[in-house]
């Protein structure tokens, strides 16, 4: 199957052009920045944008995964039914609602304003099943492993990252994201928000999509609006899975590390 990985600035209507141009260029799955539609702030005002799901924004990226036969992964503000916030993010498939990722690791800066998430669901579209960490939650190995151990073949990894140039965060990413790939036998697609907020914050982009075994496939440093393509190849998967040493996840002796 081909991903693609936006970075988008603004709204619904910018998005539609990218998955648009995503379809175009045969992408089964489009995969956007954390919180991309809504935009992405850590001020208690984000209270105002957020919404209910599913809600008018998920039924609108429904109808453009119909209408475009992509599946769409995109970030929003979503209302909590106790008055908080989720970052989430949305899965809309041609055939409908798949279902929300809320974030579950909440860093510091933003302890304020989201709630944290409590499930850690899986998804099956366009012939693979996926998992969805957003951000902060890729600092958490644990993670990544729960996911594989669910079945995933990759890991979307939305970010809203302002920090750092963008050979900075690229350089940041390749310390750990390659290891969340090779120790689980999992493709990674990650993606940033790029530009400036308005609220004080500027994205260096960058999207990089690394193989089951940790080795780099695409990537985009460029700092701008782009839309990096990539091939998630079947064969690779296998190869890497029954291989004896290349595959860990089923060699693992969880009765040894009771962390908690």
């Amino acid at each position: 199957m081909r991903v693609a990985v936006s970075q988008p600035e603004e709204n619904l209507r910018k998005a539609e052009a990218w998955i648009s141009e995503a379809s175009r260029r045969g992408s089964d799955i489009i995969c956007f920045p954390e919180m991309n539609i809504t935009g992405y702030d850590v001020d208690a005002g984000l209270r105002r944008s957020a919404e209910p799901l599913p809600g008018a924004i998920s039924e609108r990226l429904c109808a453009m995964a119909r209408r475009h036969a992509t599946v769409i992964l995109a970030g929003l503000a979503e209302q909590a039914a106790d008055g908080g916030v989720f970052a989430s993010h949305v899965v809309a498939a041609p055939e409908g609602w798949r279902g929300v990722y809320r974030k579950l690791h909440i860093a510091p800066p933003e302890s304020a304003v989201f709630t944290a998430g409590r499930n850690v669901p899986v998804f099956d579209a366009a012939g693979i099943r996926f998992g969805i960490e957003l951000c902060y939650d890729a600092h958490f190995p644990d993670l990544s492993t729960r996911l594989a151990l669910q079945g995933v073949h990759a890991i979307f990894m939305p970010h809203a990252s302002p920090r750092g140039t963008p050979e900075e965060k690229r350089a940041s990413w390749m310390r750990h994201l390659p290891a969340r790939a090779f120790d689980n036998g999992v493709f990674v697609v990650a993606c940033n928000q790029t530009g400036d907020n308005g609220a004080g914050m500027v994205f260096p982009g960058v999207a990089l999509v690394f193989g089951p075994d940790g080795r780099l496939i695409a990537a985009d440093a460029a700092g701008r609006e782009g839309l990096l393509l990539a091939t998630l190849d079947a064969e690779l998967l296998a190869a890497v899975r029954r291989h004896p040493m290349r595959y860990f996840l089923p060699h693992r002796r969880p009765e040894l590390y009771d962390l908690h």
